[in-house]
């Protein structure tokens, strides 16, 4: 039952998020930080909320609010020259929040707290001489949010497809990741493979079977620590610069593209990027 009622809050979020993109990034960060508060409300099953809330609250309040000001106006900042949407997917306690806190915030916290569903955060870089904005969604690993995960795939410009080094069964999982990729979007989309939690001494996949794999899969390949903060950007800045290739390399083959291209203009937006028969 309780798990039914996460799932049903979990669907209502979403529902609130598309509506609220539609109707602007005001909206949009009014609703994220209700969902925020919400989970935050949330107590950790078996355990009660007083409990939950004894463990939890001190550091994500460490982690989300010494931020939020700097967070919202990046947000609502619209002097941007293109935006991208990424995804950051893997299993659940891979480390993908801490990651994506890590790089947003450039703040760290070793207490768990599982993503309800899926969140986001947004930051604007520069790249390639082009101010871009990135608008990055944190998923839920959990087979039980699968369905509500992937309806944000459509649209996603680029995907770190996330990996535990100390946990082999994330490992293992990478293929069945990449399926559903390829089950949700379109072929073109960049992914680049990243194995978490590098600083541990209680690994369980070489560095050599991460390469390895991501060779096999076509894939560029990074091995990450949020916690010490190694290689968490130059992730980012690789998928970021992939993106400007591929819309660089789509404009030089119809520069006419140009007179149309707009400060708001996605990768998906290009017709040259996606096949005929590509519903992303």
């Amino acid at each position: 039952m309780r798990s039914d009622a996460i799932t049903q809050k979990a669907i209502i979020r979403v529902k609130v998020k598309i509506a609220m993109e539609k109707s602007g990034v005001e909206r949009l960060l009014s609703s994220y930080n209700k969902m925020v508060k919400a989970k935050k409300d949330e107590p950790e099953e078996g355990k009660t909320e007083g409990e939950s809330h004894a463990k939890d609250e001190a550091p994500m309040k460490q982690m989300a609010s010494a931020n939020d000001s700097k967070w919202q106006k990046d947000a609502a900042d619209q002097n941007f020259d293109y935006m991208f949407k990424l995804l950051i997917i893997g299993n659940s306690s891979v480390g993908k929040t801490s990651f994506l806190f890590r790089y947003a915030d450039d703040s760290f916290t070793s207490a768990f707290v599982s993503t309800v569903g899926i969140d986001f955060k947004v930051k604007t870089v520069f790249r390639q001489d082009k101010r871009v904005k990135l608008q990055i969604w944190d998923t839920a690993g959990q087979e039980r949010y699968r369905t509500i995960t992937t309806a944000y795939y459509r649209g996603a410009m680029g995907f770190l497809l996330m990996y535990d080094i100390t946990n082999e069964e994330s490992f293992n999982a990478v293929q069945d990741w990449i399926y559903q990729i390829k089950l949700h979007t379109c072929s073109h989309v960049p992914v680049i493979l990243v194995g978490s939690k590098c600083d541990s001494p209680d690994r369980e996949v070489s560095y050599g079977d991460g390469q390895s794999l991501a060779y096999r899969l076509g894939l560029e390949f990074f091995e990450t620590s949020a916690k010490e903060n190694i290689n968490v950007k130059a992730v980012f800045e690789r998928l970021v610069d992939i993106i400007c290739d591929k819309m660089s390399e789509s404009l030089d083959a119809d520069p006419t593209m140009v007179n149309n291209t707009s400060k708001s203009t996605r990768l998906t937006e290009n017709p040259n990027m996606n096949s005929s028969n590509c519903s992303c």
